[in-house]
């Protein structure tokens, strides 16, 4: 297929020809602390991470403020079970006033700072701040007023598609291409927090790019971050992890956040992977020469007048790999030598006489 231009996110190249943007999602880990949230800010950039990521709402442009029925979580699998839902998003939102100054702490240390909006009224507060890029959850790709709003900001987009069918999805590629968004990435995620690495189904990574023409990347809510390492084999150009200081301090995300040792440790693997990810090549490469003395090759291993006949008894395929490649020896067998050799001497052609009939 046509390649996919690379673009920028402020002075990051988002593409496969630059290392993975890794962003660390704060979320809620805050703990309604401003002073733990800029802390959040310091640790993900001492860790290396390339960008912030916030979410911007507040609980009454979530939700309604009623308690039991279908505003209760139910599931007891969610780390949420039993919660009320305008109750969590209370103490999960990111309040408005903290945005700028959460903003300018990673402008401070040469991180990038975005958001997901989840509302009209939140896409008005980032534009004020001049977001450079906007962040899509999974489960506001169907909201596709929502969508259309972002995109004629003209601001790259990072859209997460759990749960998304393929409809769904054309739906919204449609919208934000429609509306003004040419620069766009998509990334694969699956919506159950924590997730099981068995359950990302990460070959979908390219899938995605196919079918949309998009780059690609990974939402991931597994632990630890051998699935996000693994999808730089399949093509991501961008990881998501959501980020806390410690689990143990607790919070609605901490149970499937990164501490920064680990988000460290992040940044480093999959840049790695990147790196190795290189080019089709075979044969010695240039920094595989000097490994060519550990290769085995034909060598003469007695002392020989000239006009010796070559058996198996006087040329040995051993190391260094300086003479002839051990596949020609059955072809060298039975040549004689044309000047005398001595023990040690690589095998090759200007040694030995050309066989019988041959020019």
């Amino acid at each position: 297929m046509t390649a996919i231009p690379s673009f920028r996110i402020g002075q990051r190249t988002i593409g496969p020809d630059a290392p993975p943007l890794v962003i660390a999602e704060m979320s809620g880990n805050h703990n309604q602390s401003l002073e733990r949230a800029l802390a959040i800010v310091d640790a993900a950039a001492r860790a290396g991470a390339h960008a912030l990521k916030l979410q911007t709402y507040t609980a009454d442009t979530m939700t309604l403020d009623v308690r039991g029925g279908d505003f209760e979580i139910t599931n007891p699998d969610s780390p949420w079970f039993g919660r009320n839902l305008h109750e969590l998003y209370q103490e999960a939102h990111t309040p408005w006033a903290w945005h700028a100054p959460l903003m300018q702490r990673c402008a401070d240390l040469g991180m990038l700072c975005f958001s997901t909006p989840f509302d009209a009224t939140a896409v008005d507060l980032l534009e004020s701040l001049d977001v450079p890029a906007y962040k899509i959850a999974s489960f506001e790709v169907p909201d596709l007023r929502l969508l259309a709003r972002v995109a004629r900001t003209g601001k790259p987009v990072i859209m997460s598609t759990g749960m998304a069918s393929l409809a769904e999805l054309d739906d919204a590629v449609r919208v934000l291409r429609t509306n003004g968004c040419q620069q766009l990435v998509l990334l694969k995620c699956t919506s159950t927090y924590p997730a099981a690495a068995r359950n990302s189904n990460l070959r979908t990574i390219p899938h995605l790019r196919e079918a949309f023409g998009t780059h690609v990347g990974l939402s991931d809510h597994t632990g630890g971050i051998g699935a996000a390492t693994a999808s730089i084999a399949l093509g991501a150009v961008v990881i998501e992890k959501h980020f806390t200081l410690r689990r143990a301090d607790g919070g609605v995300d901490a149970s499937f956040s990164l501490e920064p040792e680990e988000m460290a440790a992040l940044v480093v693997e999959t840049e790695r992977a990147w790196e190795a990810l290189g080019e089709v090549r075979y044969g010695v490469s240039e920094v595989e020469r000097p490994s060519t003395l550990f290769r085995r090759s034909l060598y003469i291993v007695e002392d020989l007048e000239a006009g010796a006949l070559l058996t198996e008894s006087n040329v040995r395929a051993i190391r260094p790999g300086h003479g002839l490649s051990p596949r020609h020896l059955d072809q060298v067998l039975g040549l004689r030598t044309t000047v005398p050799v001595r023990k040690g001497t690589p095998l090759d052609w200007p040694l030995l006489q050309s066989p019988a009939g041959a020019p």
